[in-house]
């Protein structure tokens, strides 16, 4: 089995959420111990935001052309890499209310027609199935339950998009209050640490 791991902290030390990563990869271990961990850290290797010509590569119905085929080398790898994947842990914090750039750049690379969706007659379908998804998110404020709870688009928007390329089994370890309310934090996070200590898959 093989878990692709995909970091998008900007924070390489003391990442909440790549804590929570850390915790779900080593209980994924201990159930798989031969399982292949594959990890893709898009902050150390930034990957670039898609260009015109690459949109046009992946738009077009004729033969690509050496150059077009050039340009969506990178996309092709990425989307591989995530189809060759039993299992996905996404490790991503909040920033201003939403997922980081560094993310944004890598989901315009994996989400093209003909790959990883498709338009069909009764709409778009996912063309990735059978995955599980762990999601290790890190909130700075309590959203949950609070006025501040419409403007989580993170999560929302990570379950929709999965979702839309077909991994709707999704698993969502939330971290809240990361920043602006420590003297719950502690509490907050050993319950996290529990429900990763209770993973079967």
């Amino acid at each position: 089995m093989r878990i692709l791991r995909i970091d998008a902290s900007a924070r390489i030390e003391g990442s909440r959420s790549r804590e929570i990563a850390d915790l779900i990869e080593n209980r994924l271990l201990q159930l798989h111990p031969n399982t292949e961990v594959v990890v893709r850290d898009i902050i150390k290797n930034p990957i670039p935001h898609i260009t015109d010509e690459e949109i046009e590569a992946f738009e077009t119905t004729q033969p690509l052309t050496n150059e077009q085929k050039q340009l969506v080398q990178l996309s092709d790898e990425l989307i591989d890499e995530l189809l060759a994947a039993e299992i996905l842990v996404l490790s991503v914090p909040m920033y201003n209310f939403s997922v980081p750039s560094a993310l944004k750049a890598y989901i315009d690379h994996i989400v093209v027609a003909g790959k990883t969706f498709a338009f069909e007659q009764q709409g778009p379908i996912g063309l990735i199935k059978g995955k599980k998804c762990y999601l290790a998110t890190a909130l700075g404020s309590l959203y949950t339950g609070s006025d501040f709870e419409p403007m989580n688009f993170l999560t929302g928007y990570l379950r929709g998009l999965l979702g839309f390329l077909g991994i709707d089994d999704v698993e969502v370890f939330q971290l809240e209050g990361a920043d602006l309310d420590i003297e719950g934090l502690a509490g907050r996070r050993e319950t996290i640490i529990t429900q990763i200590g209770n993973i079967q898959h």
